[in-house]
């Protein structure tokens, strides 16, 4: 009995380890596919990728980088001939000339080679509406408009105070001298007969009778 104990501790043993061979290599395999499938290095420049294995991509520290070469259309070209035959004089007669002159277009743009020159129509009657502007200015500027108030009665106190009883349309108002009705006239003087009130909004002072009932 125990001859075959230890026999099966061997199959045991045995058994553990083709497991872990089976393991390891699953793992080898999963490895390897996702590194397969990575992104690929960017390929090297013309240049650099027909280099020999032995020499490096970048330059060296020691070894200076080539200065770019131009391309042969942009070289700089000799223009024959020498600086002396420019003539650096100024000519104050053809600055003058070149000032003088005025363009006169007849609305085509000056832009475009294609384009046609724009037809403007002319005014058939004066632009601004009651006349040209000189006469509008000869008659000067509008009238102030008349207050609109009504002086229809007034009361007297032994002490001197009067209080004036006014008519804006169907509106009564009792003021005194130096109050404000309707947030723009202000009585400025009481008389027995008349009474004098300012129009604020247009600085207009005027003189309103005594309208006999």
């Amino acid at each position: 009995m125990a001859l075959k104990t230890g026999s099966e501790d061997k199959k045991k043993v045995v058994l553990v380890i083709i497991l872990g061979i089976v393991v390891l290599a699953l793992v080898v395999r999963t490895l390897l596919q996702v590194f397969s499938n990575g992104t690929p290095p960017p390929p090297l420049p013309p240049k650099y990728a027909n280099a020999p294995a032995g020499q490096s991509a970048q330059p060296s520290a020691s070894q200076p980088a080539a200065a770019p070469q131009a391309a042969p259309e942009h070289e700089a070209k000799e223009i024959p001939g020498s600086l002396a035959s420019l003539d650096p004089t100024l000519h104050p007669e053809w600055m003058a000339a070149a000032e003088s002159l005025k363009y006169e277009g007849t609305g085509r743009n000056i832009f475009s080679m294609s384009s046609v020159p724009v037809h403007i129509e002319k005014p058939q009657g004066p632009i601004r509406p009651g006349g040209s502007l000189a006469s509008q200015l000869a008659q000067g500027p509008p009238p102030l408009p008349t207050i609109d108030l009504k002086f229809f009665g007034y009361e007297s106190h032994p002490g001197g105070a009067r209080k004036v009883f006014l008519l804006h349309g169907d509106d009564v108002f009792i003021a005194s001298q130096g109050d404000v009705v309707d947030h723009r006239y202000k009585i400025v003087r009481i008389a027995p007969l008349s009474i004098t009130v300012e129009d604020i909004p247009y600085n207009n002072t005027q003189t309103l009778p005594l309208i006999n009932n």
